[in-house]
């Protein structure tokens, strides 16, 4: 069965316009599959290049309305896959969308840099979409209600790389997912900024897999990994960029003892925080099982909102004398907040959490109802 990606109809919405779509998210999460689906639908009036073949630099290298019309001959949507190899591809982009009619161009890229790249000459004419590993939605499309609760604990081992989908045994999926972290994501930020010293990058990301829903002290990754706390920062902004790790802050409206300057980070998948820590255990030998339940709940909250549209802030919570809730999102100055529990049971707000935010919504989430809050159901906050 062909998964119908939650970004597809999204992007065939804005096809009609004369803009410029670009697609961004890590290697492997499906960008070209998705752009396979698009093209076939439209193959008659579509020019599909790639951007990694040297022949569409050339094809593109001189930058004139006549050649960009010679080039396409008459199609009206040009798709460039890893389009921030073109050099100067977003000038180029901008000359053929300002020129041309009627014209649609969708780029991909693997991370933020791209956008970057891309992005600025493109203001005004280009709308952004990201796409992540399958989310809840996706997966619901061949699962089962029963189906989705027996290989919950399998994501949360494995994690949500479509590949994965494909592969039929334990040691299959685990090659590939080590196989993932040692090329393509760690080539993605060996290529930028000059970084050339691949063991540190990965004993940091070894560090932080080991951190997960723990706020993280810079200066003590530091002293472990034997570089500045710039340095750390700079090696956690390029992890960032490239779709590896996320961070959330700390959230803080009106008490003075609440934690703000610390930072939480989170792995986009499961399956590459285990990876990086060579565990693939079953889910009831391992002592982290709380850690994967809220990685993989905020990863799944944050795909559903990001494809919604117009996401919320998201941080954690926490005050000094340690009431703490995993992730609040602020939308519209309105607050919900959510506790991750892998075992179900009652719980309350923290006492202080719930005198300062006295109108937030407080919510456990566990996997007998998490699903709630994934669009399953009309019962979200």
């Amino acid at each position: 069965m062909l998964l119908i990606r939650t970004l597809q109809p999204l992007i065939e919405q804005v096809l009609p316009q004369q803009k410029i779509t670009l697609l961004l998210g890590a290697r492997r999460t499906g960008k070209t599959e998705l752009l396979r689906v698009l093209y076939q639908a439209r193959k008659d009036n579509t020019l599909w290049l790639n951007g990694e073949d040297m022949d569409t630099a050339v094809l593109l290298e001189y930058r004139s309305e006549a050649n960009y019309r010679r080039v396409l001959g008459g199609k009206i949507l040009l798709i460039i896959d890893e389009a921030q190899y073109v050099p100067d591809i977003a000038q180029k982009a901008k000359l053929m969308i300002d020129t041309i009619a009627p014209l649609h161009i969708i780029l991909t890229g693997s991370s933020a840099f791209d956008l970057a790249q891309m992005g600025e000459p493109l203001v005004g004419r280009s709308r952004t979409f990201q796409l992540f590993p399958l989310s809840y939605a996706e997966w619901k499309q061949q699962e089962d209600a029963l189906q989705t609760r027996q290989l919950l604990e399998e994501k949360l081992i494995y994690g949500n790389y479509p590949e994965l989908s494909k592969l039929p045994g334990t040691e299959q999926k685990e090659n590939y997912l080590k196989h993932l972290v040692n090329t393509y994501l760690l080539r993605d930020i060996l290529a930028f900024e000059s970084i050339r010293n691949a063991q540190k990058l990965k004993d940091l990301l070894v560090l932080l897999a080991h951190q997960i829903g723990a706020e993280v002290s810079l200066d003590e990754l530091g002293r472990q990994l034997g570089m500045s706390k710039n340095t750390v920062e700079r090696y956690l902004d390029l992890l960032s960029k490239v779709f590896v790790v996320h961070g959330r802050s700390g959230f803080s409206a009106n008490l003075r003892k609440e934690v703000v300057k610390s930072k939480r980070w989170y792995f986009h998948d499961n399956g590459i925080r285990n990876a990086l820590l060579n565990d693939f255990s079953p889910l009831a030998l391992r002592p982290d099982k709380g850690m994967l339940w809220e990685q993989h709940f905020i990863n799944e909250r944050m795909k559903y909102n990001h494809y919604l549209g117009n996401p919320p802030e998201s941080y954690f919570w926490r005050t000094y004398d340690q009431q703490e809730i995993d992730l609040v999102e602020v939308h519209n100055r309105q607050i919900a907040a959510f506790e991750c529990k892998w075992k179900e049971g009652p719980a309350k707000a923290p006492i202080a959490f719930a005198k300062a935010y006295p109108d937030a919504v407080f919510n456990v989430a566990h996997p007998g109802n998490y699903e709630a809050w994934l669009g399953a159901t009309t019962n979200q906050t």
